[in-house]
């Protein structure tokens, strides 16, 4: 996919408004400065950003309740919590413990003026309890442990949003005799040999 391609998607199959592409294309003009400074993001993925790390953000929300608050564990360079912020006007909060990553987040958060975002800067175990309608986690640990610490945050109608490459049903079927609940997979629409595991009332096994 081109980033042409990936643009024109974000228009007419997510509905973005002109003031919220503006908003996206300057959350990419923050990434792409601040790059130099740390790794936020691979050099070789900012070519292809729109699609590698905008469109590939985006495709979760349809995939969310439009209503509740998302938090986004490990949100790194703002993929996807930035993204989710400015598509969707619900409290989302970005987790995210590397000092120069939070620093970032928020200087991002004020230039935007994304006044429901927030970031809690710390590794996730000391985030106080938030029950959240939504849990996202790109690049963020092995599912079996995506799932452990999001358990906390979790309540039976909460849905997980768990992008994971080429490795989700190999992923899936390593937790199985460990969680039970309902999980699908959605194919990824900015990479063809990518999937997102989609899943609700997820516990360990032997809890009712």
């Amino acid at each position: 996919m081109t980033e042409a391609e990936a643009k024109a998607l974000l228009s007419n199959r997510f509905n973005v408004s002109r003031e919220i592409y503006a908003a996206l294309e300057r959350f990419v003009e923050l990434v792409i400065q601040e790059a130099p400074n740390q790794n936020l993001i691979s050099a070789a993925s900012i070519p292809q950003i729109w699609t590698r790390h905008i469109l590939d953000s985006a495709q979760l929300v349809p995939l969310a309740p439009a209503e509740g608050m998302w938090i986004d564990l490990g949100t790194g360079a703002g993929f996807p919590g930035i993204v989710v912020a400015l598509l969707r006007p619900q409290p989302t909060i970005l987790v995210e413990s590397r000092r120069k990553r939070v620093d970032f987040l928020q200087h991002v958060i004020a230039t935007l003026g994304l006044r429901h975002a927030s970031v809690f800067g710390g590794r996730v175990e000391t985030m106080p309890t938030e029950r959240a309608a939504v849990i996202s986690a790109r690049a963020f640990a092995p599912l079996a442990k995506t799932l452990a610490v999001a358990k906390r945050f979790a309540a039976d109608d909460t849905v997980l949003i768990l992008p994971k490459g080429q490795s989700a049903h190999e992923e899936l079927e390593a937790i199985y005799d460990l969680w039970h609940g309902a999980f699908h997979v959605e194919q990824s629409i900015s990479e063809s040999q990518a999937a997102i595991i989609v899943a609700r009332n997820v516990r360990p096994r032997g809890t009712i």
